[in-house]
């Protein structure tokens, strides 16, 4: 009896090692399926971050896509219908996009439909780039038709331009031509007086001559000068053309001596009221008003640079166009 249960004894022992080897080995198993369970967990896990990094892309393009077709409809409110497919294919891509979040097997269809909405999208840019080529033709054109209408309006103002500049040089010509006999004529009444001459286009009164000192009215001599200036002036204006507008300027000018009186407060209203006095007595001669004007000068405009008092003291005549 002792001899048997040592020889169960014996054989309890015999056992044990085995048994811990099945168990090693089990535990190497189940290690090992942890580890494949991991390392599918971090394949998984790349996976579905790519699957999100692609779908992020996708969302991205989706974006845009809806803000052409959003750009487009403010262009053309046809394009309503088609603004609408595209949210119904969104709403298409949205639910894909739920599905490759749980099923990784999606991603291949997913990237394919990619690939379609960008040759979509493609497609309609390249209509859009004829679209606009069209335009620009059509532009260019336009461009080319005003070039020609502007070279043409050059060409006819250029011309006009000549006519006028003919017209005026011919308008000049002819009150030159009045001019010249004007003075001529005055010159001949005037006794060629040594203080009353022309100089260059301007036909030229010393004040003396017509006014007494410091004054703005005209004297007896002056009177008479300017009545025989009127009746020559009236004979010379019946000849001209009634197309030739005329003018005749009458300009006061002083010395540089200052004046400061009641009346005249500075050479500035002596010299304006002296030709002021010149242009009210040819109008009372029969001078019309419409072909007489008056300016002063002051002492402001010297007849030369140097010149005496005596001569700078003056009333110019000019014939001239208005």
């Amino acid at each position: 009896m002792y001899t048997q249960a040592r020889r169960q004894k014996g054989v309890t022992l015999d056992v044990w090692p085995g048994f811990v080897d099945a168990l090693a080995t089990l535990l190497i198993v189940l290690i090992f399926a942890l580890m494949i369970f991991v390392v599918s967990q971090i394949y998984l896990s790349d996976a579905l971050q790519g699957s999100k990094r692609g779908l992020e892309s996708l969302q991205a393009k989706l974006q845009e896509i809806a803000n052409l077709l959003q750009i487009e409809q403010k262009k053309n409110a046809d394009l309503t219908s088609s603004h609408n497919t595209t949210l119904q294919k969104l709403s298409q891509l949205q639910s894909i996009k739920t599905q490759q979040e749980t099923d990784f097997s999606q991603k291949l269809s997913t990237s394919e439909k990619r690939t379609l909405d960008a040759e979509t999208l493609l497609a309609a840019l390249q209509q859009q780039v004829e679209a606009l080529n069209k335009q620009l033709q059509a532009l260019n054109a336009s461009l080319q038709a005003s070039e020609a209408t502007a070279t043409q309006q050059k060409l006819t103002i250029e011309d006009l331009d000549k006519k006028l500049a003919a017209a005026l040089a011919k308008k000049v010509e002819e009150l030159e031509k009045y001019r010249s006999e004007f003075f001529g004529k005055l010159k001949d009444l005037l006794a060629n007086r040594s203080d009353i001459r022309i100089v260059g286009d301007r036909f030229v009164f010393q004040s003396e001559v017509l006014f007494p000192s410091a004054s703005a009215t005209l004297g007896k001599e002056g009177e008479q000068k300017l009545k025989q200036l009127a009746q020559t002036l009236k004979e010379i204006s019946a000849k001209m053309p009634a197309e030739l507008k005329w003018v005749l300027r009458v300009d006061g000018h002083t010395d540089k001596n200052p004046i400061h009186t009641d009346k005249f407060e500075s050479n500035w209203e002596l010299s304006a009221a002296r030709a002021i006095s010149v242009i009210k007595f040819l109008v009372k001669e029969g001078i019309p008003a419409d072909h007489l004007a008056a300016a002063g000068f002051g002492e402001f405009h010297p007849i030369e640079k140097g010149a005496s008092d005596e001569r700078n003291r003056r009333i110019e005549l000019k014939l001239d166009q208005r």
